[in-house]
């Protein structure tokens, strides 16, 4: 059993001899050289053109937003002043159509007087037409009262001459 101890203990030693995790040899140099290398070749070949990517992304969003706050702005500053003008035009068309009405108002109150001063002329001219034929029928009717009393007479003083 001390054979067993023994040769455990010498493969254990020739394990070590051998170089660990951390050998302090010049292969240690050597694997910090590769690592350095990998690491400019990774940072040409992958990392600056990862980042550059990602940095055009980041402008081109960044553009981007500004770019659409700015129209947002744009567009909120269009809208203010169609709903201003909007309302002005609104104002105005009010005043048009009060003023169309007041107008028309007018006018109809106009026409209003004018028919009753043609009513009124009618009347008149109507009631002298009137009293122009009654005075007609009237001397018409005096005349023939005139000349039935004449006859009248005639007849009456014939009639007594005669008797």
């Amino acid at each position: 059993m001390t054979n067993y101890l023994y040769i455990l203990a010498l493969q254990i030693a020739e394990a070590e001899s051998e170089g660990g995790l951390f050998d302090f040899n010049a292969t240690l140099p050597l694997m910090a050289v590769q690592i350095l290398l990998f690491m400019v070749i990774l940072n040409a070949v992958f990392y600056n053109p990862v980042a550059k990517v990602l940095d055009e992304r980041e402008e081109y969003i960044r553009k981007n937003l500004t770019q659409a706050s700015d129209i947002l702005a744009k567009a909120e500053a269009i809208t203010k002043q169609y709903e201003k003008d909007l309302a002005q035009e609104r104002r105005e068309a009010q005043l048009i159509i009060s003023v169309a009405q007041k107008e028309a108002q007018d006018i109809v109150a106009l026409e209003i007087k004018q028919a009753q001063k043609d009513t009124e002329l009618l009347v008149n001219e109507a009631t002298s037409q009137l009293n122009s034929q009654k005075q007609k029928a009237l001397s018409a009717l005096e005349d023939q009262v005139n000349t039935l009393t004449e006859q009248i007479k005639s007849k009456l003083l014939s009639n007594q001459l005669i008797s």
